[in-house]
């Protein structure tokens, strides 16, 4: 679970990465001169899954906190790891991107290096007001897990036999392909509420019911899923295959009705935008489903790199983003394949987030207040082995 849940956080540089070179619409006011459609290929292939098997597992490990700790430990840990993080890293996150995002936008309109904040203001995907920028998810998930706090003292108290009924109820939707049915058509129904079927997050403070819904929904299954483990892992380690080559087939279907879009039109007619809804959201299930079950049967366990990478993915995941933009507007006007810019840039963005991570973090109090434990430096390992011996 703990390594699946770092490669999300690490794929979150080549989503990053991929929306600066869009050929299609792009959700942000910076891209590259340069595009590809492989890049719209994987922006739509990792935001299947990356965001859902995130609450998912955000779910599972707080409904193993309180089961092991008790809700008020669980509170703290979320108030340690959720909360302060964010505290503190927004504000410098946000000022660095927003300034490098100007850079960028200024190379795109004059050739040149520069900040003019009116180039943000003219801008038509610039988002309105303050952002949570790609850290939303800390966000929605810090606010989740309070409720969940809320709601677990609340039925404890007054109904407890609820908690039982809706964990049985969603652990067996979670196993057939009619229950996987049901619990993509509320997910349908707030993607129709958007122009292609599909819910885009806006990064805001106060998020849209439609958020909560969509990324609640997760995270609750994620609940169910730690009180049914045993049988509920057990069957996606057997059918993680079929899983993944249901969720392929209804990303291929996905695919298939954006391309049945009228020419010259904006957003999807009704129709296609339902199918859209309802083949991209069930991908999201399969998907899920099919990656925790592959992780469990072929990932057990944290070999030493594995663990290394898994430390140093909450980091990775933190500082990124202005990383992406940075080495995105170096990279612009250089008149390379958009796939070359593509590699270099995940390449870069990959290696001094690591770097960073190595010198920074690893052996400090940022990695203590991230990681719940700080690593002791190499040196001293070896000047402790050699004391004892």
């Amino acid at each position: 679970m703990d390594n699946l849940r770092a490669a999300m956080m690490w794929l979150g540089i080549v989503l990053h990465v991929a929306v600066i070179y869009l050929a299609g619409p792009s959700p942000l006011p910076w891209r590259d001169n340069r595009t590809t459609p492989v890049a719209d290929l994987l922006l739509a292939f990792i935001h299947a899954f990356r965001m859902p098997v995130f609450f998912i597992l955000a779910g599972f490990f707080v409904a193993l906190m309180i089961e092991r700790r008790g809700t008020r430990a669980m509170v703290r840990n979320r108030l340690q790891r959720l909360a302060l993080p964010f505290a503190l890293f927004w504000p410098p996150l946000f000022a660095l991107c927003s300034v490098l995002a100007l850079a960028f936008m200024h190379r795109m309109a004059r050739g040149t290096w520069g900040l003019d904040p009116a180039l943000m203001q003219t801008a038509p995907s610039t988002p309105a007001g303050l952002s949570t920028m790609h850290m939303w998810f800390l966000w929605m998930l810090l606010w989740l897990s309070l409720a969940t706090a809320l709601a677990h003292a609340a039925l404890a108290r007054l109904a407890p036999a609820v908690p039982h009924w809706l964990g049985r109820a969603m652990a067996r939707l979670g196993r057939t392909p009619w229950g996987l049915a049901l619990l993509t058509l509320p997910l349908a129904g707030a993607g129709m509420l958007y122009p292609d079927g599909l819910l885009q997050p806006n990064g805001a403070f106060m998020p849209p019911w439609t958020e909560w819904l969509h990324n609640g929904l997760f995270y609750g299954f994620g609940l169910a899923l730690y009180a049914h483990r045993e049988a509920l892992l057990a069957h996606y380690v057997r059918r993680w295959p079929w899983y993944a080559g249901a969720g392929l087939a209804l990303f291929f279907a996905t695919g298939a009705l954006f391309e049945a879009r009228p020419r010259g039109t904006q957003g999807l007619p009704e129709a296609l935008r339902l199918g859209v809804a309802l083949a991209y959201n069930a991908t999201a299930w399969c998907w899920s489903l099919a990656l925790i079950g592959g992780f469990l049967a072929h990932v057990p366990r944290r070999s030493a790199w594995l663990g290394y990478l898994a430390d140093s993915s909450y980091w990775v995941y933190l500082v990124h983003m202005p990383m992406t933009i940075g080495f995105g507007a170096l990279l612009f006007g250089l008149e390379w394949p958009a796939g070359a810019k593509i590699g270099i840039n995940i390449a870069a963005t990959s290696l001094l987030s690591l770097a960073s991570y190595h010198l920074l973090v690893r052996y400090t109090a940022v990695g203590a207040l991230l990681n719940g434990r700080r690593h002791a430096r190499p040196a001293l390992l070896l000047g402790q082995a050699a004391r004892n011996t």
